[in-house]
């Protein structure tokens, strides 16, 4: 058995506009700040130790409140603008094709991820879809690649397992559960250095095929 587990935002769709466009709603509703860029949150995001309360809101605590309003805006924004990257689509459906078991780990959370999926039209193609609000931490952690390879009754002496994503913390995450890692350097990060790069996902099907 061959398993791929992508990462979502990033790596599977670019989400970003819709992202900086929610934060941006706080920031104004709560704190009258002006507006940030989108090459600003994106990179806040990526950043592997950050306070994002600070950076985004200029605050040392993520309020309730403003988590709460965030949720409500997002979960209406987040199918605005979101869309597939090139030769994504065409990429899940050979892998699909040739029986490869297809599954995502996000750092978001799984109601957004499910939500975006399917308003993309791609959900039905993974087995799992589970995000940070299902575990108890979020990637670096291995935890969701756990789940997801308990999911398939992995056994490392018999099955293949990938994570891709554009991230460190997909590629640690994917160290920490011993499998392979492809870094996807379509994404949101710049970083290059990692051992395994794809440059587009159709190198994806090089690798795993």
């Amino acid at each position: 058995m061959k398993i791929v587990i992508f990462d979502m935002d990033g790596t599977l769709i670019d989400s970003k506009k819709d992202i900086t466009l929610s934060i941006n709603h706080i920031r104004n509703l709560h704190y009258n700040l002006p507006p940030l860029e989108e090459s600003f949150v994106v990179e806040a995001i990526n950043q592997g130790v950050r306070n994002l309360p600070k950076l985004f809101y200029e605050t040392e605590v993520y309020e309730e409140s403003d988590r709460a309003v965030f949720e409500v805006h997002y979960k209406e924004q987040c199918t605005k603008n979101p869309y597939l990257y090139d030769g994504v689509h065409e990429t899940l459906h050979k892998l699909k094709e040739a029986d490869v078991k297809l599954s995502v780990a996000t750092n978001a959370p799984t109601i957004f991820a499910q939500t975006m999926l399917s308003h993309l039209e791609v959900d039905h193609l993974f087995d799992v879809i589970i995000g940070a609000d299902k575990v108890s931490a979020s990637k670096p952690s291995p935890e969701m690649i756990h789940e997801i390879l308990n999911h398939y009754r992995y056994d490392k002496s018999r099955d293949l397992a990938w994570m891709v994503g554009d991230n460190s913390k997909d590629i640690q995450s994917a160290q920490n559960a011993n499998i392979d890692a492809l870094f996807a350097t379509w994404g949101f990060s710049p970083e290059t250095e990692h051992e395994k790069i794809v440059q587009t996902p159709h190198e994806i099907l090089s690798i795993v095929l």
